[in-house]
């Protein structure tokens, strides 16, 4: 088997790296107690599909790590900073883009209080499961970051990166509901996240027009997920 030699390689051969991010915040729909998952898109400006909506991202530079593109790209793009961001896949079919485009692909998840009030040019919110036909296969890449979140939930605390530093339990139970896009039972839910050790119960109650409820915070000793023994910065 042969192989072109990099420097017969024309343009059109050439293959680019671009790194995109997937982030995943909650949203309380209008008029209702349920909160939905939502994600930024970006309307793209010019070809290849132009007009069409597409998720933040841009080129890897030479100088720079996965990571600290990503990071880059979606503060450019969108303005956001998540606290919480993980490598998800490579996408890197032939026919994913007119020319041969390999895209790392982050996925994020954001806490209310880290959306900017700001509105960013070309930047709208959308339902994750209901999204409109995007640009390139980010349709394919948003269902896959969804099923590695709904996956990533049962077994690991990420759910906390969605929410504020203390919850009550039913906070804690919305979040999951909306994840996984199903009711769960209180009473099941409540023993088994008090059996996982990854709660500590303060002494600190939230009162309202309902009983006053229990704020919790979760262990910090555990991590909010486990990355493996590759290092994050990659």
């Amino acid at each position: 088997m042969t192989r072109t030699a990099p420097d017969t390689l024309s343009p059109a051969d050439a293959i680019r790296v671009a790194v995109s991010t997937v982030i995943f915040t909650l949203r309380r729909l209008p008029g209702s107690d349920a909160v939905q998952v939502v994600l930024p898109l970006v309307r793209r400006t010019r070809d290849p599909h132009e007009g069409q909506w597409a998720l933040p991202g841009g080129w890897l530079d030479a100088t720079e790590g996965l990571a600290a593109a990503a990071s880059r790209t979606l503060g450019e793009t969108t303005g956001l900073a998540p606290s919480y961001l993980e490598q998800l896949y490579a996408f890197g079919a032939v026919d994913r883009s007119p020319t041969r485009v390999v895209s790392i692909v982050y996925w994020a998840l954001l806490r209310g209080d880290e959306i900017t009030d700001s509105t960013v040019e070309n930047v709208s919110w959308f339902d994750a499961a209901s999204l409109p036909s995007l640009a390139f296969d980010h349709n394919e890449i948003v269902e896959y970051a969804l099923w590695r979140l709904r996956n990533k939930v049962g077994y690991s605390r990420i759910a906390h990166g969605l929410l504020a530093d203390e919850f009550t339990l039913a906070d804690l139970r919305e979040v999951y509901e909306a994840i996984l896009g199903r009711r769960l039972d209180p009473a099941n839910f409540r023993r088994q996240v008090e059996n996982s050790g990854t709660l500590i119960p303060t002494d600190r109650f939230r009162t309202g027009s309902h009983r006053p409820a229990r704020l919790y915070r979760y262990n910090q000793d555990v991590e909010l997920a486990d990355r493996g023994p590759l290092d994050a910065r990659d």
